[in-house]
């Protein structure tokens, strides 16, 4: 269950590298590279999205369980 969620965040990171390389990619047209950038963005907040909602279903499932901080 650990390897799907740090896996997920690592694409989530891969997709904001992309974004950033598109950025400050020189070349092309600029609204080829925005859109491409548009696009990368658009991946990473859907793929957030689906690791967030992955998370509540495998924590409603019991595939997961919160620890929180020991008190005392």
């Amino acid at each position: 269950m650990k390897t799907v969620i740090v896996i997920a965040l690592v694409l989530v990171l891969a997709s904001l590298a992309g974004a950033g390389l598109f950025m400050l990619r020189k070349g092309g047209s600029s609204s080829s590279r925005d859109g491409r950038m548009a696009r990368a963005l658009a991946v990473r907040v859907g793929l957030s999205i689906a690791l967030f909602l992955f998370i509540l279903l495998s924590w409603a499932m019991g595939w997961v369980r919160p620890t929180g901080l020991p008190m005392g």
